[in-house]
C-alpha cells in the first residue's frame, strides 16, 4: 500500500502583513493532485494544521475542503492529529461529519477514536491513542498509533506531575503495551505524533524562527529511542524542515511545512513523504518536492540602484533586504525600493562603520542651538556619520510641530 505523510500546514498563517492564504489554497490543491496521482491508500496529517487557537473562516473552510477531497469523499482514509498551534477540542468539534467523510480527526493525546466503517473502510481497533484499519482491496491491517501534541497542563493530565522526568518513560510504555497488543507482522505498524524528538545524543535540531517552541530546555524533548522496535515509519510533525532522524530501515521522518513560513527557512524546497509499505518488511519511502509557494529569500545590497534592479528580475518572492550604504535612505530611495516589488517583509538599512580616530573629550556647550546639538549626538552615535538634510529637516519640523 502506499502512504502519504505531511504535516505543520499552518493555515491561515501570516508573514507579517502579508496573507499566505492563496499560496496554501496552490499547495493544498498540489498535495491533493499528488495523492490522486500516486494512488495513496491513505493519509497522515502529522499536526499544525492551523495556525492558532482560532483560526479565520477562510483558513476553517480550507481545511475541510482539503481533507474532504483528500478522501476522495469517503474513498481513502485520512488521520489528522493536532499540533501546538491547533485547539484540540476545535480539531475534535467537527468529527461526526469527518467520518462520514472518511476523515479521522484526533485532537487529544490518548484520545480514543469511535469505531465506524465506510464503505471503503472501518476501524477493526481503537483504544486511547491507537486505531487498527482495513482498508478496501489491501488485504492487511494498518495499525496506527497517534500521539497530538500536548501542552504542559494536558501532560500533567494524562502523564502525570513529574514531566520533565516522566514523559520519554510514560510515552515509552504507551507506546510500548499498545505495540505489543496490536502490531505484529501481519500489517503495517505506523506511529504518528507531533512531538519535538530527536535521537539521544544527537545535535540539538532547531525549531523554526517564529514557531511556538515545544522544546524549553530538555523538559520536552522526547527521544527517538523511545518508539516500539514494532513500528516501521515513524510521521512527525513540529520541525519545517524535511529529515529522517531515524535509519533507513526504520525511518522517523519530519515532512516539512508545505511553504516556508519564516526566513529561516529560506531557500528550503518543501515536501510531503510518500512511502509504500508491506507487513513485516521495511518501509521505503521517498520525499516528493512541493513546488507552489513563493520563495523567501534573504539579500544584502550595498547601493540602491544594485537593489532595484534585483527587486524588478525577481518579483515572486518574499524579501527580506538589508541595504548597508554610508548615509541613511532618503524618502525617495525607500519609495523607490518599495514601489519596485510586492513582497519586501522588512528592509533593514544598516550604515557602514566609518573609522574613528584620535577620539576627542570635550564638554557639551548646552547653550548651542539645539539643531547643533542633535547633529553632535546624532553623529556620535552613528560612527562619525553626518546627519544628512533630509534628517534635519524633519527634526525642525517636529521641533516646530
Amino acid at each position: 500500500m502506499k502512504i502519504l505523510h505531511t504535516a505543520d500546514w499552518h493555515l491561515g498563517k501570516r508573514l507579517d502583513r502579508f496573507s499566505r492564504l492563496e499560496e496554501q489554497i496552490l499547495v493544498m490543491e498540489e498535495i491533493i493532485g499528488i495523492a490522486d496521482e500516486e494512488n495513496i491508500d491513505l493519509v497522515i496529517v502529522a499536526g499544525d494544521l492551523f495556525d492558532n487557537f482560532n483560526p479565520g473562516v477562510e483558513a476553517t473552510e480550507l481545511l475541510y475542503k482539503t481533507l474532504k477531497r483528500l478522501s476522495q469523499n469517503g474513498k481513502r482514509p485520512v488521520i489528522a492529529i493536532s499540533g501546538n498551534h491547533d485547539s484540540p477540542n476545535l480539531i475534535d468539534a467537527p468529527d461526526p461529519l469527518a467520518r462520514e467523510c472518511g476523515i479521522i480527526l484526533i485532537g487529544h493525546p490518548k484520545a480514543e477514536v469511535i469505531p465506524f466503517e465506510t464503505e471503503h473502510f472501518k476501524i477493526l481497533n481503537s483504544r486511547e491513542g491507537f486505531i487498527e484499519l482495513a482498508i478496501q482491496n489491501i488485504n492487511f491491517p494498518v495499525r496506527v498509533l497517534h500521539t497530538p501534541y500536548a501542552n504542559e497542563i494536558r501532560l500533567k493530565g494524562y502523564f502525570g506531575e513529574n514531566k520533565e522526568e516522566e514523559i520519554n518513560k510514560v510515552l515509552s510504555q504507551m507506546w510500548k503495551n499498545l505495540a505489543d497488543e496490536f502490531c505484529d507482522e501481519q500489517g503495517i505498524n505506523l506511529l504518528t505524533a507531533h512531538l519535538y524528538m530527536n535521537k539521544r545524543g544527537a545535535e540539538i535540531l532547531e525549531e523554526p524562527e517564529g514557531e511556538k517552541p515545544i522544546k524549553i530546555g530538555n523538559a520536552d524533548l522526547i527521544y527517538s529511542d523511545a518508539i516500539p522496535e514494532q513500528i516501521q515509519y515513524t510521521a512527525l510533525g513540529h520541525l519545517h524542515s524535511f529529515q529522517n532522524i531515524g535509519t533507513s530501515e526504520k525511518p522517523v521522518v519530519y515532512s516539512s511545512s508545505p511553504l516556508c513560513y519564516s526566513f529561516s527557512e529560506a531557500g528550503q524546497t518543501k515536501y510531503v513523504s510518500i512511502m509504500e509499505a508491506f507487513p513485516g518488511k521495511n518501509i521505503s519511502f521517498e520525499k516528493k518536492a512541493l513546488k507552489n509557494g513563493r520563495t523567501l529569500v534573504r539579500k544584502s545590497f550595498t547601493s540602491v540602484e544594485d537593489t532595484v534592479r534585483w527587486l524588478n528580475e525577481n518579483p515572486n518572492t518574499f524579501i527580506e533586504l538589508t541595504l548597508e550604504s554610508e548615509t541613511f535612505l532618503t524618502a525617495d530611495e525607500r519609495k523607490m525600493i518599495y514601489q519596485s516589488h510586492s513582497g519586501i517583509v522588512h528592509l533593514i538599512p544598516k550604515i557602514k562603520n566609518s573609522e574613528i580616530t584620535g577620539q576627542e573629550h570635550y564638554e557639551i556647550n548646552l547653550n548651542q542651538d539645539i539643531g547643533v546639538l542633535f547633529k553632535d549626538y546624532f553623529k556620535s552615535k552613528n560612527g562619525g556619520q553626518e546627519a544628512n538634510e533630509e534628517l534635519m529637516d524633519l527634526f525642525n519640523e517636529i521641533l516646530n510641530a
